[in-house]
């Protein structure tokens, strides 16, 4: 029998509503998209099941909320296409590759955000209406706003205030909102789907004008690409990466949400993710003990792949951003590698199909 590539795991809550209701794709009221680079590459046939195949069986209005890479992939759900606009982000995100120019020995920061810009310009270009205006998802950019000595980028004051930032994490995440503030960018004026006072936040209306510099900012790790600055109809300063406030979007999906009429609670929250653990921000991923489920977590399901399974992958692990390096110039060993973790996850999609047909409990681990 061959190994089970899918775990599927549960809050106690959406465990009963499995219990009592199974899953439908008319129970999904949020779909979460986390920072994390080159690991989200094995979630490609998971999104073009659940936005292709699976969420069009129903109707009801779906909140998509990404960070980094996430929300690069929450923005091509709400393409026309949705599938084929899928395909061509694993392409891309694949084959993308950076020299450095010559005289220098490494690709700076200017380089690779001027490329990145160049590729968002080419995925979205003259689509932006598509993403805004999708009658039934309502996209939700995070951005993490530089506050004080962080509000421009500077060759001295940035380094400085990523330090501040680290070492006041480690003693409390919310004295992490004194160096950086979470900034949503939200499509058609929607209501945040979640509880924001965990956190200092801003929440923005997401338009024509500011889509592409926010969708950039998300994706804006520090010192790798630049940060963007002053993006229009939000607050003055430096935006970078999302994952930094919030890398794998722990945030609070279970509080009433009397805005958008829900009722008592949110609704269930499917999370395709590459790793059980859902930590709150990137400062905290070597701050284990920050790592554990929460209340926050109860209505939410996260699919993710099985430990066992990923060291059957090239390299056995995920994609990652290390890979950049191992194999530097060898942009051939590197797309096929990534291209064969890509191709094997098909693997986890064909299980979840197969479970939602009969959603068994036993399948069914707790978060």
């Amino acid at each position: 029998m061959p190994m089970r590539a899918l775990h599927i795991y549960a809050g106690p809550k959406a465990l009963a509503h499995i219990r009592e209701h199974g899953l439908r794709p008319e129970h999904i009221g949020v779909v979460p998209g986390a920072a994390g680079g080159p690991k989200g590459l094995i979630l490609g046939p998971l999104d073009r099941f659940i936005f292709g195949e699976w969420l069009p069986q129903s109707d009801q209005t779906v909140d998509l909320v990404g960070a980094s890479i996430g929300a690069w992939r929450m923005a091509t759900a709400c393409l026309n296409g949705s599938v084929a606009a899928f395909e061509r982000l694993e392409n891309d995100y694949i084959h993308q590759h950076y020299e450095p120019l010559p005289g220098q020995k490494r690709v700076s920061a200017q380089q690779v955000s001027d490329a990145f810009g160049q590729s968002l310009q080419a995925f979205y270009g003259g689509r932006i209406a598509e993403v805004l205006s999708h009658t039934r998802y309502r996209l939700h950019i995070v951005t993490s706003r530089g506050r004080h000595i962080l509000q421009r980028e500077h060759p001295v004051a940035t380094p400085l205030g990523y330090a501040g930032a680290f070492l006041s994490n480690a003693m409390n995440r919310r004295a992490l909102g004194g160096w950086l503030e979470r900034v949503v960018f939200s499509g058609q004026g929607t209501p945040l789907p979640f509880d924001a006072q965990d956190f200092r936040t801003q929440s923005v209306v997401l338009s024509e004008d500011n889509f592409m510099p926010a969708l950039q900012a998300s994706c804006s790790i520090p010192f790798a690409l630049k940060a963007v600055h002053d993006i229009p109809g939000a607050p003055a300063g430096a935006y970078w990466d999302g994952g930094i406030t919030d890398y794998h979007l722990h945030l609070n999906w279970t509080a009433p949400n009397r805005e958008a009429g829900q009722g008592p609670e949110r609704a269930i929250v499917l999370y395709p993710h590459f790793q059980k653990n859902v930590v709150p921000g990137w400062l905290d991923k070597a701050l284990k003990w920050r790592h554990g489920a929460t209340p926050y977590l109860d209505n939410t399901i996260v699919l993710a792949p099985n430990p066992e399974w990923v060291t059957t992958l090239p390299n056995g692990k995920l994609p990652d951003r290390n890979d950049f390096m191992t194999y530097d110039r060898d942009l051939a060993g590197r797309v096929k590698a990534w291209k064969g973790a890509a191709h094997a996850s098909r693997q986890l999609a064909d299980e979840l199909g197969t479970w939602l047909q009969n959603p068994n409990l036993l399948n069914v681990q707790p978060l």
